[in-house]
């Protein structure tokens, strides 16, 4: 039995389509609290975070050298960031997005200033910086900054300096890259599995290889995106990738990495329910976070 304190980020700032603001209410609706409660663990529902509106904000697009909304993005995550670390250090957060770029407070306050790995659950590597962006949205950049690559504003959030070791992360479901992103990974040795990986090695020996990676840290953090979903099962996601994880893959890669035990906190991003059918794509976050921690089928 877990405690797990959830915590809502509903923002939809470092991207372009309107509507994952939307997707805490979208997951909380898919029964997240009551499946979770139903496999022993007790919730806590700590609320969302204050996000303001994009409409007022219109006038700083122009005001923050192409990286719109950086001030407000920062703002919200430093909350969220602080959010967390004011939960007792037993809890284990679940945050709910909104966009990724949500992820440099949920890892920068699920770490608490030690050393943590990540598992970046997606069909993008969220690796570009302000440089190598060909959009400037700050949604494909959370992962760099959280590396200590990009804009010095979003790098020293909370605190100076990276928040996660470039050897400590783990990319999986890969399958759309920048040409600067592939640059920063390779130069970086980060860890890569791509869909040609997990077609060729399979799912339960790249589960394997994690789970190696990461016994013995203390701090493990998996960030999911629902686009890593193949857009058939998942199809409330603003950036879409076809050629995404099955049903089944997701699932048995989130019930390896509960029977491995190395995960501390979760992020659930990127669902937009605008672009959903009948909040199919939020379903099926909560299915897959129920079996991240614990639910089995026999």
């Amino acid at each position: 039995m877990k405690q797990i304190g959830i915590v809502g980020v509903p923002m939809d700032l470092g991207q372009g389509r309107r509507g994952v603001d939307m997707g805490p209410s979208a997951i909380r609706y898919g029964r997240l609290q009551e499946v979770l409660e139903d496999l022993g663990h007790q919730v806590h529902d700590y609320g969302d975070m204050k996000v303001p509106v994009v409409e007022s904000l219109r006038h700083q697009q122009e005001e923050q050298g192409g990286m719109g909304y950086l001030e407000a993005i920062r703002a919200v995550c430093l909350d969220t960031s602080q959010a967390l670390g004011q939960m007792p250090a037993e809890v284990f957060p679940i945050v709910l997005g909104g966009d990724h770029s949500i992820a440099m407070g949920s890892v920068t306050g699920a770490g608490r200033g030690e050393r943590i790995g990540v598992i970046w659950v997606d069909a993008h590597a969220d690796f570009n910086t302000p440089q190598t962006s060909p959009s400037g949205n700050i949604h494909g950049m959370p992962l760099a900054h959280l590396c200590g690559l990009g804009d010095p504003r979003l790098v020293n959030l909370g605190y100076p300096g990276a928040k996660v070791r470039l050897e400590d992360v783990v990319l999986i479901g890969i399958r759309s890259l920048d040409a600067g992103e592939v640059r920063l990974l390779r130069e970086g040795g980060v860890t890569v599995f791509t869909m040609k990986e997990i077609d060729v090695q399979g799912i339960p020996a790249i589960a394997q290889m994690v789970a190696d990676k990461f016994r013995g840290f203390a701090k493990v953090h998996v960030s999911l995106d629902a686009d890593v979903l193949d857009p058939e099962i998942a199809p409330g996601v603003g950036t879409p990738v076809a050629g995404g994880l099955t049903y089944r893959e997701a699932h048995l890669l989130m019930e390896l990495l509960a029977d491995a035990s190395i995960v501390t906190s979760l992020d659930l991003v990127e669902v937009n329910p605008i672009l959903d059918i009948a909040n199919r794509t939020a379903r099926m976050m909560v299915e897959l976070a129920g079996s991240l921690l614990g639910k089995k089928i026999y």
